[in-house]
């Protein structure tokens, strides 16, 4: 279903995150098209694959998609939050409490808790640009298993990761480049 009214143009996806308890500035500027089914699917493209700083930075793919409720987005793609030298996808959002001026963005192995106030306004964003050899990595996917592979954002080159109690070691697979994060 595409909204849609005789009277008045659809609504954009920054009043649509409003009307469902979420600050408009989740998404940047930027937005192109964006469609949004009865079950709260919706899918958001943009102009380029960007980044936003806020207390970390942000990267979106050219397409985000999701399922929307109040207070919520689950099932996220698109959105990666940078954390240290890694990135991890963003697998959803929620506010629990509005009041609490808390949001919670579920990154796989922690939630990262941020101020409402920094997402009031949709933020201007950066074309995406990344350097794994700099230490910018972005994680694919990093489970609750001991080791595995990180895929390289722009390279699409894997690099290995090791899982140690509460620290996480990285290592490319041409060898030197190691960053040793904490979980």
């Amino acid at each position: 279903m595409t909204i849609t009214s005789d009277s008045k143009p659809p609504p954009s996806v920054y009043e649509v995150l409003r009307a469902h308890g979420l600050p408009m500035g989740l998404l940047p500027k930027g937005v192109t098209k964006f469609e949004i089914d009865e079950g709260g699917r919706f899918q958001v493209h943009l102009d380029q694959a960007c980044n936003a700083k806020f207390e970390s930075e942000l990267h979106y793919d050219r397409n985000v998609s999701g399922t929307l409720s109040y207070g919520r987005i689950g099932a996220l793609s698109g959105i990666s939050a940078q954390e240290l030298f890694l990135w991890f996808p963003v697998k959803g959002i929620r506010v629990d409490v509005p009041s609490s001026g808390i949001i919670y963005f579920d990154v796989g192995v922690v939630y990262k808790q941020f101020s409402v106030s920094l997402f009031e306004t949709p933020p201007d964003c950066t074309a995406a640009t990344a350097d794994v050899d700099g230490g910018r990595l972005i994680v694919d996917a990093v489970s609750k298993s001991n080791s595995g592979k990180l895929r390289d954002w722009t390279r699409q080159r894997e690099v290995c990761y090791k899982r140690y109690e509460d620290q996480i070691q990285v290592k490319t697979l041409k060898g030197s480049v190691s960053i040793v994060r904490e979980v």
